[in-house]
């Protein structure tokens, strides 16, 4: 008989779960950054993808041309421009992340833990698109901008608020208007030492867009901050961090992108704050007792 774990061989097995669990969501999260850059049956392939998981070390290139309602030679090409090599390599990747034993499901009646574990899979996923280089690049950038406009719309709005403060309490100064039209107007009267920071899941929000393009066209710096490689967005962007996805399965990438985006400000604020040096520190501390007059 088996002996019972004991916190000391508990700890590496549990560790060991964490790390293969961080591995599946970087491959995921490739997978979902990579969805507009596919055509409509490529979509269908991903989507096999992601949801069969480690099932398809099982399945063969037609196995899932059929699950996906497609040709062989649509699989592959889906897999190159997911950034394999082809549909063997896509199985080595997901061979090398998965674990022994049976699949971690939750149940299907179970929607805390599937919304959960969508929401953990996107944070686990970041290091896979976004990277420290990344964040210093744009920090550098808001650290030299006379003025700084944050713009997004929808869902996406909650983190424009977010990180219009995070910016604000590090001493930049920051815009960010509610209404679209007064974003895009604001975006015309920007100069070439100031940046935008464009946040859009999707990257093709309209309003985001055109306010993106209209400040680069006045000679701003413009960052995105979106889900996708390739969107509007992207395109008419300097510098583009990449962060969250569209989950297929469980139809929760909004909620999850989020999260992820918001993850991004954190660390964004943290980058920023060591470009700036005393100057953030000064604005922090200003920050804090402006906070601490609203406290009891």
């Amino acid at each position: 008989m088996q002996s019972p774990p004991t916190r000391s061989n508990f700890i590496p097995y549990y560790h060991h779960g964490m790390a293969l669990r961080s591995e599946r969501a970087r491959l995921a999260a490739q997978v979902r950054a990579r969805l507009s850059q596919l055509g409509t049956a490529e979509i269908r392939v991903a989507q096999v993808v992601l949801e069969q998981g480690e099932a398809l070390l099982e399945l063969s290139v037609t196995d899932v041309a059929t699950l996906a309602g497609t040709s062989p030679s649509t699989v592959v090409r889906a897999c190159k421009n997911l950034g394999f090599d082809g549909y063997q390599a896509l199985k080595i990747a997901v061979a090398r992340e998965s674990p022994p034993g049976q699949p971690d499901k939750a149940s299907p009646d179970d929607v805390l833990s599937h919304a959960t574990q969508v929401a953990v899979d996107a944070l686990s996923g970041l290091t896979a698109t976004v990277t420290v280089e990344d964040l210093r690049a744009a920090a550098a950038i808001l650290a030299g901008a006379g003025q700084v406009l944050v713009t997004g719309a929808g869902l996406s709005g909650a983190v424009v608020l977010d990180a219009a403060y995070r910016l604000r309490a590090l001493g930049c100064t920051v815009d960010a208007p509610a209404d679209p039209l007064t974003a895009q107007l604001t975006a015309g009267t920007l100069t070439t030492t100031a940046a935008c920071l464009a946040i859009s899941h999707t990257g093709a929000t309209r309003t985001t867009v055109d306010a993106a393009r209209r400040a680069r066209a006045a000679g701003a710096t413009v960052i995105a901050l979106t889900s996708y490689v390739r969107s509007p967005l992207t395109e008419i962007s300097d510098h583009v961090l990449l962060a969250g996805g569209q989950d297929l399965t469980f139809g929760l990438e909004a909620v999850a992108s989020r999260l992820a985006h918001l993850v991004v400000i954190d660390a964004l604020a943290l980058a920023l704050l060591a470009a700036k040096g005393d100057r953030a520190a000064d604005a922090l501390s200003m920050s804090a007792e402006v906070t601490a007059h609203h406290s009891y």
